[in-house]
């Protein structure tokens, strides 16, 4: 695994001892950071949230393209040691800031001191209902606002919701065993 493009371009990124954390592949990493070049230009400036971050390997990315700041929320302390040295061999520890928390307290908890959010990554524990579940707070949740996007990572057969509230799809792409979903407010 390591980081695809930008400042930290080429850098080897650590990856768990088990499979209990599944880190996106550098295949699916660099298909989806194509697609939101696409759609954004660039990330210069950009808040992100990586919602079941692992690794961090796609707010690294992210920072690594020139985003602003990123938060990286996980309940593992093996996920979170993993994001904290991670952050350090890319060398943009000072732009990331790691919180140990349950996911959806952890959102609830940002809500009350963090601004909206750009982009939000959500790569839960395949067939967990855990997409659903923090798809559904960030619906009505102030972390997102009207040109936040949310990508969540599922696996291909998993049949994952294409509207929660104002929060909707607007593509989905199938990589292998893999799907990614793009949210994003529609305007009322």
């Amino acid at each position: 695994m390591r980081v695809i493009s930008g400042s930290a371009r080429g850098r080897k990124l650590l990856t768990p001892k088990d499979w209990q954390i599944r880190p996106t592949s550098d295949r699916v990493k660099e298909s989806l950071f194509n697609i939101l070049t696409v759609l954004l230009g660039n990330f210069s400036g950009r808040r992100v949230l990586d919602v079941f971050a692992g690794t961090g390997n796609l707010g690294i990315e992210a920072l690594s393209r020139g985003a602003a700041a990123a938060v990286f929320i996980d309940e593992s302390r093996e996920a979170v040691t993993l994001v904290k040295k991670n952050l350090e061999l890319a060398g943009i520890t000072a732009r990331g800031k790691v919180v140990q928390k349950e996911a959806l307290s952890a959102l609830k908890w940002l809500a009350k001191s963090e601004d909206p959010f750009d982009l939000v990554f959500l790569d839960p524990p395949y067939r967990g209902g855990l997409s659903e579940k923090v798809l559904e707070y960030l619906a009505s949740a102030e972390l997102i606002g009207e040109s936040s996007m949310v990508i969540a990572e599922t696996a291909a057969k998993e049949k994952l919701p294409s509207e929660f509230g104002r929060l909707q799809e607007f593509d989905k792409r199938i990589y292998g065993d893999t799907a990614l979903s793009f949210f994003s407010l529609v305007h009322e």
